[in-house]
């Protein structure tokens, strides 16, 4: 019995695991804008941009995560316990995905958001490695970012468990 539920626990705990290991950045700059033709703040128009073109410009770490939905290591990410005021953006395309107020601990090992900017993601069933959850995906270049949960706090009671490579985060002082 004991070995039974240690499989199960095994099971859902892979739900937020990676494929591929990606690679530790400590700086909080998005130093890949400046070789992206493609990343804007303020450009809102849907990218049609080819993975192939994709693999060309981003991060091997980006790449595999927002491009084939790998996921960085729980309690790895830059923005795992961080709570500065300001601004989260997606770090393939710079479109407006979070405003740090809707940030909380989950102490689930990934930046958690109750709330998300309703015109920057869009949801996608997905149903890999045997579970149904929600992936949540950037609206202007398809990027993937992470999961949302029905297991967060009021108002919304969502959970979206980010991936910290995903994201670029602008402090309000630098606006």
């Amino acid at each position: 019995m004991k070995f039974l539920v240690s499989i199960i626990i095994l099971f859902f705990l892979q739900a937020c695991t990676q494929k591929y290991k990606p690679i530790k950045t400590s700086s909080m700059e998005n130093t890949e804008a400046k070789n992206n033709p493609y990343y804007s703040r303020t450009d809102t128009a849907k990218l049609n941009i080819s993975n192939d073109e994709w693999k060309k410009i981003l991060a091997p770490d980006l790449y595999a995560i927002a491009r084939e939905a790998a996921t960085e290591r729980a309690f790895t990410g830059k923005y795992n316990e961080f709570d500065e005021i300001g601004e989260y953006y997606c770090a393939v395309c710079g479109n407006h995905l979070f405003r740090s107020t809707s940030k909380f601990s989950s102490s689930c090992g990934w930046p958690s958001f109750f709330e998300a900017d309703k015109e920057g993601v869009y949801y996608v069933r997905d149903q890999s490695y045997g579970m149904d959850r929600v992936e949540v995906l950037c609206k202007r270049c398809d990027s993937h970012l992470g999961h949302v949960f029905d297991d967060g706090p009021k108002p919304t009671g969502l959970r979206y468990c980010m991936n910290s490579v995903s994201l670029e985060f602008v402090p309000d002082s630098h606006k």
